[in-house]
Order: C-alpha cells, then structure tokens, then sequence
C-alpha cells in the first residue's frame, strides 16, 4: 500500500503545469503571502497541481478549463476571507472526491486528515434519492454537521456558491433559475446568519440578476443616474462631522455608499414605492481607528445628533448587545434640515472587519484570543442545537423550518436571573421555553413576563424579562405551531402532532382491518393506496387517519373496495387511462418533445396553440412580453406561464423543477395583455379625467378598471389597462407622470 502512494504522490508532484496553470499557481501564492499570516507555498503548489491533473481535459459550461473554477474558490478563500494556508488547498481540492477518481484515502495521504475531513464535509451525499430537493436537504443537513466540526466547511462553502453565481450566465436559463432560486431561499439567508455581510449581498444581487433582471437593470440605471448628485449630498452631509470629529483628535475613516440592488428593491416592493420615494438608499459608515473604543463610539454618535436631529425609533445600540452572529455596531438615522433621512453606523475597525466577514473574522482572532473563541462556540453551539432538534420525516420539512429563522430581525429578552437570551423577532413565550432546554418547552404551563403572569402563547419584545411555569408531565399543544417561530420549537411540535396522526391513523387501520375481516376482503396495501387515490388522498396513511378521526366513514371504503374487487378493477387500474388522470399519472414522454420541439433554440414561442402545446397566463403574476418568463408543464401537457420573479414560480422551481420549460416571447404578438399600475398624487376636481383622457386619447390604451382612494388631500388609484408589451406599459408610465399633481406611477405588482 505504501508503495502505491508512493507512487500516487510521486506522480502528482512531477505534473508539469503548462504556462497559463504556472502563471495562476504564482498568483496565487501571491495572495496567500500577502492575505495569510503564513503559507505552506509546497503544499499549496501540490494541491494545485492535484487539481489540475484531476480535472484534466475537463471543461466548464464557459468552455474554460475546469481547474479555473477551484482556483478562483481558493482566491477568495485567500483574499476576501484571509483564512489559512489549509482552507485555500482544501479550497483547491473541494470538488476532486466528488467530480474525479481521487479518493478520501488519497488526500489524506497528501495533505492530512484536517485537509481530507474538510473535502469530506463538501462532499455531497453520494446515492439516489426520491427527488431533488431531499437530495438537496440531506446534503444540506450534512453540510451543518461538517461544520460543527470545522467552521472553514461552511466558508469554503459560499466561496465555491459565490463563484457559481458570478459565473452563472454560462448556464441553460433553467438551470440558472434552480440555482439562483436555491442560493436566494438558503445561502444568502445562511450567510446573513454567520454574519457575512458582503458575501451575502452579492449573493443576493447576482441572484437579483437571474431571477428578474428588468428590474436589477431599472434600479441599477437610477442609481448610475443619481450617483453624482449622491455623491455631492453625502459631501455637504459629512463636512460639519468631518470637521468636528479632526478638532477632536479622532481618526477615523468614512464610507459612504448605496445599499447593494436587492435591498433597495425589497423596500420599494414591501413599502409598495416608486424609487424616487425610498430615501435611505445609501448608508454612512464611520469607522474609528485602532486604539479608539467602543465609548469612543458614543461620542462620535453625540457629534452627528448635536448637527443632526435623530429619530429614536431608528437608533439601534449593537455595541452593548451585539447581533447573535457578533454584530457590532451603533446605528442612527438622521434627518438634514431639508427632510432627507440618512443612516449612519458607527464602530470601531475591529467591529466593522467583524461586521464584514462575521464568521471569517472570529475565525480569524481565534488564536489567543478569548473572544474570538467565545464567539466561534456561539456559531459551532446554535448549528448543534438545531441538528439535535427533533428531525421531521422530511429533510425537506428539516431545512423549511431550518430557512425561518435565518433573516428573522432579533429581539433581546432575560431569564429571571437576568442571563440574556436572542431569539427572532415575533417569538412566543413557548420558543422562549424551548430555547431554555428542550424539557422546559415540553411542559411548559404557564409563563411570567416582567413579573406578570401572561399566555403561553404571548409575543415577547425586547426587554422582556421572563419566568416559564412547568408541570410534571408533557404538555404539548398541537394549536401552538401557529404561535412559535424557532425551528426548534416547531420541529418538536411537528414531531408531536406527526406521533399523534400516527397513533390516530394507527387506530384508524385497526377499524378498517375488523371491517374487511368482517366482510371476508382481502386487498394489498399496495391496492389499498390506488384506492386511497381515487378519494382524493395522498397515500393510504392519510386515508386511515381520516377513519381515525372520523371523518372518513369506514363503509364507504369497503364498498368501494368490494366493487373494485369484484369487477377485477384493481388489477387492471394500470390500464385505466381515466385512473392515470386521478393519479396525476408521470408526464408522457411526447408532451416533453413536443413542447421542446418548437420555437427558438428548444425554447417554448408563446403566440398560440403550437404542436399539441397549450398555455395559459398566470393570474398570480400576470406576464406580459417583455417580462422575463418561465413556463410550469402541468400533468395534462399544458403550459402555466409564470414571471420569473414570481414567489409562486419560486416554489414551483424549487418542488418541481422537473417541470420547467424555457419559454421565450414570440417577436410578433397581437394579442393585449393586462396590466396594472399605481399612481399616487395629490388629489384636485379632474385628475381621474385627466388620466382616463391620457389612455385613451394620447396612448389609445384601453382601460379596463380604475379603483381610486383619496384621504387627506392625496390621491392613490391603482388602473388595469390593456397592454401590448412591456415597453407600452412604461409608455404608460412616463406619459401619466407628466399629469399635473402625479407625484408617482409604477408598475403595481
């Protein structure tokens, strides 16, 4: 054995590079010494080559060489991340075990058993599983178990998640659409949660891209338009500060930048405004030099509020009560003499390197350092304690109750010895229970709250100091899953009512099994499920629940049994065509072909009724051409046109993903399409025949409804008019902005 990895070895360190890999494995090292406390240049060097040879002759979707894509993981690893000499050769190595003949063994052999555990905890579960997204879980969940072991897992993790994202225009569009949805619902969310705050904007932005990409380009655009009076604003706001912070004897720096493209559209669509109207699009940052304090931040904060006038609702102290990821922080809005809202952050360097690489950072002060290490405990501690969680039959159930408390704003609140526990915004005194232990949450009875006794079921605010009442036996209510918010709370709730629908279901086949017996019927359970199917119910588990609660009458299954059997319908539902429909029987393979067959580049024309194909538009959405689309292949053949950045097209692409179709707009189409918008403006005899007369005389656009709200001297009216692409819809916009008292038009989603 030792001969042979002699060998092995010997024939990876004699790999001769060609040029181009010399030229890159020299960048790299050059980052590794300049980013790195220290760099093993041959060990490095011996996995770059590992990686080149493994991947040899094997290209990504951009035609590149494939090795690119690991070296560029390592860079980040080395640059945006600083971690160590070992992430960036795991880094190198991260897709070997899985993509190539490389075993665990092998890089064990080379590197190490810290390098080879690493690779392993990246290694996606081998094996076939029912559908993607338990495949997609079960990987998932072991990705947090590798992590518990070693944070560098995880950071290797979104290093390789943020190249794919930067480098997903190369892909299919539907394929583009499952990552970008996936990253959007699960990774930018977990790197909020490890505080990795740039890594998680650009994930968010680059999937912002994919998914709806007329509105990154709208946004995008108003900002390159804005930035010079942007930029001058923030000037004059600054001076006076700038001014008194230098006669201070402060040194600092100062950052002054928008908010990254998906945060700005999230408000313009929660707040359900125009971007003209969203006046915190940028965020200073004052960043105080080492050796100045966190007290020091408090005299900065006393500074802008002397030019400044604060409002209390928007201040924020971090410093005090960091974030549960580590955040620190003082955050203060400001309003300037002419009205505009401004946020400023204030902390100190190290703060703001915390606030930038969250997990990276304490990983990165671990050495020697007490709070680095404290703070590495919290995160090895909270991915724990979810994984000892109950666990759902479902990996699936196991990562949506896992996605609930990932971006969920904190709130702060004490145990009655006054110990501080963080829990997500809009959590209950019954997660307050189960965050104290698992048995406490289960028999729990009752609760106090700053010394009053209240409702289990009561929300909690900061502040809040809280006492749980338990009795001597469990106490669970199925009636709590609405109140509870923590996954930890509702995975054993979840796993409670599922123990209680078995029992029940359990009951339930004892009652059908006497009445088969009673009536001489023999039936498989294999037949008891199509027959289950036939009323309606997902399995036959479900169907004995029914019967358990009564709800489903026992008779009418055995008569429905005793037909089927006597006909011999049972052993030929197989052939029964009408029966396939009642299943929701697997898609023909023809309706793919034919729906793949037809159009521009195997994509989907929609302008009718083409080969065998027919769509509809969906209402949740209301796509009009010009909007980016996709289509969702129903079990019956016909096409749901969904937009792209529709939630409901979302969760199809995430369930059944199987089922999309690319879809393109046809060049010609006469059809109209309706659309919506909002106008907003202050309200004056006319403006309603102002605007009828626009559409109709000036666009000659059809109106089909104008629903108008007017209150205290404004003017709110959403109209649905027919359209005949995107383009005419902006039309629409621009000319109905020029009315007289119109202060806002958009598209109303």
């Amino acid at each position: 054995m030792a001969k042979v990895d002699t060998e092995f070895r010997n024939r990876i360190d004699q790999f001769d590079l060609d040029a181009k890999q010399r030229s890159a494995l020299a960048s790299l090292i050059r980052l590794c010494n300049e980013h790195l406390d220290s760099a093993d240049e041959k060990m490095i060097t011996r996995a770059f080559k590992l990686c080149c040879k493994s991947h040899e002759n094997v290209t990504r979707a951009s035609g590149e060489p494939y090795y690119e894509h690991p070296l560029e993981v390592a860079k980040i690893m080395a640059e945006e991340f600083n971690i160590d000499d070992v992430s960036v050769a795991a880094a190198l190595l991260h897709d070997t075990v899985e993509d190539t003949a490389v075993t665990l063994e092998q890089i064990n052999e080379l590197f190490g058993p810290v390098v080879m555990h690493i690779i392993d905890g990246l290694t996606k579960i081998s094996g076939v599983f029912e559908n993607r997204d338990t495949k997609q879980a079960e990987t998932f969940m072991k990705l947090l178990l590798s992590m518990a072991e070693d944070i560098r897992v995880v950071l290797i993790k979104f290093a390789d998640r943020v190249h794919n994202m930067r480098t997903i225009k190369h892909l299919p569009k539907q394929k583009q659409l499952n990552k970008a949805t996936e990253t959007m619902e699960l990774y930018a969310p977990l790197a909020h949660r490890f505080g990795l705050f740039r890594i998680k904007n650009e994930l968010e932005d680059l999937c912002f891209k994919v998914i709806d990409p007329n509105s990154y380009k709208f946004i995008g655009r108003k900002l390159r338009e804005k930035r010079e009076a942007r930029e001058q604003f923030i000037e004059e706001f600054l001076q006076p500060i700038k001014d008194e912070l230098k006669n201070q004897k402060f040194r600092f720096e100062i950052k002054g930048r928008p908010k990254h493209i998906y945060s700005i559209y999230r408000k313009m669509q929660m707040q359900q405004k125009p971007f003209e109207e969203i006046y915190d699009l940028f965020a200073i940052r004052i960043i105080l030099e080492d050796p100045h304090t966190k007290e020091d931040c408090w005299r900065v904060y006393s500074v802008i509020t002397d030019w400044y006038t604060p409002i209390p609702k928007r201040f924020r102290d971090f410093i005090s009560v960091p974030k549960a990821n580590g955040y620190q922080s003082l955050h203060t809005t400001v309003i300037t003499k002419k009205g505009r809202k401004v946020e400023v952050q204030i902390r100190t360097r190290k703060m703001d390197y915390i606030a930038e690489q969250g997990l990276a950072a304490h990983w990165k002060y671990k050495e020697g350092n007490n709070s680095g290490n404290k703070e590495l405990d919290k995160f090895v501690h909270w991915v724990r304690d979810v994984l000892d969680a109950p666990r759902p039959d479902a990996a699936t159930d196991f990562v949506k109750d896992f996605q609930l408390n990932l971006y969920q704003d904190e709130i702060y609140v004490f145990t009655p010895n006054g110990e501080l526990k963080t829990l997500p915004n809009g959590a209950s005194c019954i997660d307050f229970a189960f965050e104290i232990h698992s048995e406490i949450g289960e028999r729990s009875i009752a609760a106090k709250v700053n010394g009053k006794m209240v409702p289990l079921r009561q929300k909690l605010k900061s502040g809040d100091q809280v006492e749980i009442v338990t009795g001597n036996k469990v106490n669970l209510n199925p009636d709590w899953m609405g109140d509870v918010v923590t996954h930890k709370a509702k995975a054993r709730l979840r796993q409670f009512i599922k123990q209680k629908e078995r029992k029940v279901a359990n009951e339930g086949r004892e009652i059908w099994e006497k009445r088969a017996l009673k009536g001489k019927v023999e039936i498989t359970d294999q037949e008891l499920t199509k027959v289950s199917k036939r009323f309606k119910f997902n399995d036959a588990q479900e169907m004995f629940y029914e019967i358990g609660t009564g709800a489903f009458e026992v008779n009418e299954l055995f008569k429905v049994v005793k037909q089927l059997k006597s006909k011999g319908r049972l052993e030929k539902d197989d052939e029964d065509e009408e029966y396939k429909k009642q299943q929701g029987a697997a898609i023909p393979d023809e309706y793919y072909s034919s729906a793949r067959s037809v159009g521009d580049g195997n994509a989907l024309l929609v302008e009718g009724e083409l080969d065998h194909v027919k769509y509809s538009y969906a209402n949740c959405c209301s796509p009009i051409p010009g909007d980016n689309v996709i289509g969702f292949l129903s079990r019956n053949g016909d096409v749901k046109i969904h937009r792209s950045n529709c939630k409901n097209a979302h969760h199809l692409i995430r369930t059944d993903s199987e089922r999309i179709i690319d879809v393109t707009w046809a060049r010609n189409i006469d059809n109209q399409f309706l659309g919506a918008i909002k106008v907003v403006g202050e309200d004056r005899v006319g403006l309603v025949n102002d605007i009828t007369e626009v559409l109709s005389k000036s666009l000659q656009t059809n109106m089909k409804s104008i629903n108008v709200n007017s209150e205290g001297g404004m003017f709110e009216g959403i109209i649905t008019a027919y359209v005949k692409d995107l383009k005419h819809l902006e039309k629409i916009v621009k000319r109905l902005e020029r009315i007289d008292s119109i202060k806002n038009v958009m598209r109303y989603e």
